[in-house]
Order: structure tokens, then C-alpha cells, then sequence
């Protein structure tokens, strides 16, 4: 049986980006979650008045891709040492922020997070990534969806997305689907 996985890391068409690349991931959707203002649009969102953070719902097959995998994957695909951005993108809405929807991903999110801490990845900085529990998921406009594989070619896309792909690839090369394992030197 699929689960999900709710996970936001700045723009959410980075993490959408990567993730659609690994073995097991059924479907990355963008979206808004975390705040409290219902059916929130991207121009409500990209204020920062609406409590909600731009992130990505990942459905996936347990069998083949386990929660702590994609949380392991989330830490080193974005920076959670810093405070509501990521690069350029600045507010409440580029936290870093996972949305659990059990005890048994509240404790996994956890493990990992402290894990993280520990380790050298990110240096002596703490990190700042909120673990909170899942209310609701609002899908993003049509135009937000795959918005990478449909875009390659603009700026954002070739200078920000693709850099942070080839390093997730390097990193996690073992867990890709066959087709980039193959693409990756």
C-alpha cells in the first residue's frame, strides 16, 4: 500500500524536481500546507501572509523507498539551517518544514532531524526545520505540477534546479530510477 510523505524545502518546484527522480516515488504534487487560511492561491502564498509553506506531497511504495529514505534525501537537498528561505527565496512560506500524518513519521522525521544534527553535513549550525503535524494539503495551480521536467530551459530551472539535481543524483545515484542511475557519472 502507497503512503505519503508531505515535506516543503523553499520553492517547491526544486523538491518536486528531485524527487520525482528516485526509485518508488508514485507522484510528487506542489502545493501549500501549514497554515490556517483555506483553498490558499500561490499569489496569497508568495506574500507570506497565509501561514502556508510551499511543499511537496510525495506518494511512494514503502517497499521500495522507505519515509526515512525521502527524509534522509530532504535534508541534503536544501538548506535547514536557515530561517524561512532558501537561496533567493525569502519568507515564512520557504521554510523548511516536515508535515507528518502519524506518530510513526512524527518519531522517523525526529531520528532523522537529530541524526542530521549530529553528523557533519551541515557543520555546527543547528537545524531549523519545523516538524509539525499535517492538517491540510492544498494542491497548487496546474502550472506549478512538474513545472522543472516542462521548463528546463528557463533560467530558474537551468541555474538553480538542475545544479541541485546533479548533486542529489551523485549523492543518492544507488536510489535513482535505472533511467538517471544511468545519466549519472
Amino acid at each position: 500500500m502507497n503512503e505519503e510523505a508531505v515535506i516543503g524545502g523553499g520553492c517547491f518546484w526544486c523538491i518536486e524536481a528531485i524527487y520525482q527522480g528516485f526509485k518508488g516515488i508514485i507522484k510528487v504534487e506542489s502545493g501549500y500546507a501549514g497554515g490556517k487560511v483555506p483553498n490558499p492561491s500561490y499569489e496569497r502564498v508568495s506574500v507570506g501572509t497565509t501561514g502556508h509553506a510551499e511543499v511537496v506531497k510525495i506518494t511512494f511504495d514503502p517497499s521500495v523507498i522507505s519515509y526515512k529514505d525521502i527524509i534522509t534525501i530532504f535534508f541534503h537537498a536544501h538548506d535547514p539551517t536557515t530561517k524561512d528561505r532558501q537561496g533567493a527565496d525569502v519568507g515564512s512560506q520557504y521554510r523548511s518544514v516536515i508535515l507528518y500524518s502519524s506518530p510513526e513519521q512524527m518519531k522517523i522525521a525526529a531520528e532523522v532531524k537529530t541524526g542530521i544534527e549530529k553528523s557533519a553535513l551541515w557543520g555546527d549550525k543547528p537545524i531549523l526545520t519545523e516538524i509539525s503535524q499535517l492538517d491540510q494539503f492544498y494542491k497548487a495551480e496546474d502550472y506549478h505540477q512538474n513545472y522543472y521536467q516542462q521548463n528546463k530551459e528557463k533560467p530558474y530551472c537551468s541555474l538553480v534546479i538542475a545544479p541541485k539535481l546533479n548533486k542529489i543524483y551523485h549523492e543518492f545515484k544507488d536510489k535513482l530510477k535505472p533511467e538517471l542511475a544511468a545519466k549519472v557519472n
